[in-house]
């Protein structure tokens, strides 16, 4: 009972490097898909497929502002992206700095002057009210759609702002639709916005016949690439650019999500390579244990071997001990490390992800470690002398 006893406790001990290392690459797998499930939500509020054009840098003696500081951009570029390149749609972007007022309430935000096409493109939603139309636009109508932030902010005590009137600057606009939340993006607060009529922007607010930017939605994600180069030659020739180096850029929202949702993804594997180390030790650990086993039931071996059973009989059993041994504690892993990765969310508000594929491979290289690392103490047991065997005390 006393060698029972003591053959129990390191294997119980040695199981636990097992435990640590399937609940750890559980829970790691799990919190970084959920930071990369997080991060591609947040960035796909920039809008999918959707390439931005800016102007180029103005010069002001022979020092460069930047680009996006440039006058070579307008609304008609828009409309023969538009009309001449087949699958796209493009708004004219005309935006700024504003003060907004409401009644007693003000707040400082960033004023866009869209199109209507700008909601779908920037796949944004209402939550309230509706968006403006194609003939509030060519009317000029003084009507504003707001973020989140702009409308909590406006009206602080939960009073719905839908036919409320606000003041941007000293301009009167009615309040005709609130976006749903996007949270936070690349570029700070997505909802800190509050989006107008684009001819309206530009007659009573900016007075500017020069745009921002213009923002375009690829319909087939295969075309991106395509539909950049087409608009690159359409504005090269309205530009009249001939041997000129381009006056404008254009910028791939799809390229940035790809490379940060990438960069997610390496630092997962990573981690959980890192906490997967752990799982070898445990495996070490069986091995080393499996053979102290060996050393401790050598007369058990003998009298097996001295009886008639075959050196392959005791090899399968020892092989199966480390396999369920290895098991055990990988089922045991998996179990916390789930439990772990379900709690996190609530304990540190972190967002996961489960990872089936993970408990899968767990599993299955739990097994494995048990089976590998025990052959040599199961192959070591099966060639022991009977004669030898029976005579050790």
């Amino acid at each position: 009972m006393e060698r029972i006893a003591r053959q129990q406790e390191p294997q119980s001990a040695d199981q636990l490097g097992v435990v640590i290392g399937v609940a750890a690459v559980i829970a790691i797998v799990a919190l970084g898909q959920g930071a990369s499930a997080s991060v591609s939500s947040q960035l796909a509020g920039l809008g999918t497929n959707v390439l931005t054009v800016q102007p180029g840098s103005t010069q002001s003696g022979g020092a460069s502002a930047g680009a996006g500081t440039g006058t070579t951009l307008n609304a008609t570029d828009a409309t023969a992206i538009t009309q001449t390149i087949s699958g796209v749609t493009a708004s004219p972007v005309v935006s700024g700095s504003k003060q907004i007022i409401a009644g007693s309430q003000n707040w400082s935000t960033r004023v866009l002057g869209v199109t209507p096409s700008y909601q779908q493109i920037q796949d944004w939603s209402v939550a309230s009210g509706t968006f403006f139309s194609d003939d509030n636009n060519t009317n000029a109508d003084s009507l504003a759609v707001l973020g989140q932030t702009v409308a909590t902010n406006l009206f602080p005590n939960g009073e719905s702002p839908i036919g409320q009137t606000i003041r941007i600057g000293s301009v009167p606009f009615k309040v005709i639709g609130a976006l749903a939340s996007k949270g936070s993006g690349a570029g700070g607060d997505q909802d800190d916005t509050l989006l107008i009529p684009f001819q309206t922007a530009q007659v009573r607010l900016f007075g500017s016949t020069s745009i921002n930017q213009i923002v375009v939605k690829v319909a087939d994600s295969a075309r991106i690439t395509t539909a950049q180069t087409d608009i690159t030659t359409l504005l090269r020739q309205r530009h009249q650019l001939t041997t000129a180096t381009n006056d404008f850029s254009i910028r791939n929202n799809s390229d940035v999500i790809a490379r940060v949702t990438g960069v997610s993804s390496t630092m997962t594997l990573l981690l959980g390579g890192v906490a997967a180390v752990s799982l070898v030790v445990g495996g070490i650990g069986i091995m080393n244990i499996m053979l102290v086993s060996v050393t401790e039931r050598t007369r058990e071996i003998g009298v097996r071997l001295g009886i008639g059973a075959q050196p392959n009989d005791v090899l399968m059993q020892f092989l199966v001990e480390a396999v369920v041994l290895s098991i055990a504690g990988g089922v045991l892993g998996i179990a916390i490390g789930s439990g772990v990765a379900l709690a996190l969310p609530f304990v540190a508000g972190w967002t996961t992800v489960l990872p089936w594929n993970a408990i899968a491979l767990s599993f299955g290289v739990s097994a494995a470690i048990g089976m590998f690392f025990g052959i040599y103490p199961a192959r070591k047991a099966s060639q022991l002398d009977p004669i030898v065997a029976l005579r050790y005390e």
